[in-house]
């Protein structure tokens, strides 16, 4: 992590603030006084501001209301990204997205700079739920909302898809839940069926609901509890 993003985050300054404290010499990095902002600091060293130990806070769990247009990954040069909603001192390095979402679907993400957790509540192996509202071009048949609950195979793959969740909400509008974490699933799936995805809106992550209260492109943090249940609600694969 940058210095002055370490400073910034492990104290009330903000980055300018934390930029001015380097540049003035009131910071030190495992003894010695360092004066470049983007020096990286290396793990364990101890960051000292004005003679005083400082370090970042523990884990970081946000969950983010994504908007369309907007690119879960750090910038590909013609979308604004999930990182970029973030208030400055929060834009960590070490956060990631945990579960991404194609620029043009919407709903819940969750972010993180807990490695563990997010492996445990996103690994396909883990078969935490997935919801998503999609809305369809074609009427949705029975045929083809029994076919998505039993498993339908998907073009170029040599296994179908496990028995998902279906709910015909109306003709054009159903939630569908899945246990997987294929290339672009449920678009797949329903095209397996012979429709066509036009917009699609994630609604919960295993035990995590996108938070009704949570306009697009805001966040917030998770409360304790639910990152605890987020992580006991994901089975452990080496038990099953």
């Amino acid at each position: 992590m940058r210095l002055d993003r370490y400073v910034s985050q492990a104290t009330a300054l903000s980055r300018a603030m934390a930029q001015r404290a380097i540049r003035r010499g009131g910071v030190s990095v495992a003894g010695a006084v360092v004066r470049a902002p983007a020096t990286p600091v290396p793990d364990g060293a101890e960051v000292r501001l004005d003679g005083v130990a400082v370090a970042p806070p523990g884990h970081r769990y946000l969950m983010l209301h994504k908007p369309p247009g907007v690119v879960c990954v750090r910038g590909d040069g013609a979308h604004r990204s999930v990182f970029d909603l973030l208030r400055d001192e929060l834009r960590s390095e070490r956060l990631h997205v945990a579960g991404r979402l194609d620029a043009d679907v919407t709903g819940l993400v969750l972010i993180t700079d807990d490695g563990a957790w997010s492996h445990r509540v996103t690994a396909p192996r883990h078969k935490q739920p997935k919801t998503y509202l999609a809305r369809l071009a074609e009427p949705l048949s029975a045929a083809a909302a029994a076919a998505l609950s039993t498993g339908v195979l998907l073009q170029g793959e040599p296994r179908p898809t496990r028995p998902a969740e279906i709910e015909v909400l109306d003709d054009r509008h159903a939630r569908l839940t899945v246990r997987e974490g294929r290339y672009h699933q449920v678009k797949r799936m329903f095209a397996a069926v012979g429709n066509r995805v036009l917009a699609l809106h994630r609604e919960r992550i295993g035990a995590l609901g996108l938070d009704p209260d949570l306009p697009a492109g805001a966040y917030r943090h998770l409360t304790e509890t639910e990152v605890a249940a987020a992580v006991a609600a994901a089975p452990d694969s080496r038990n099953q």
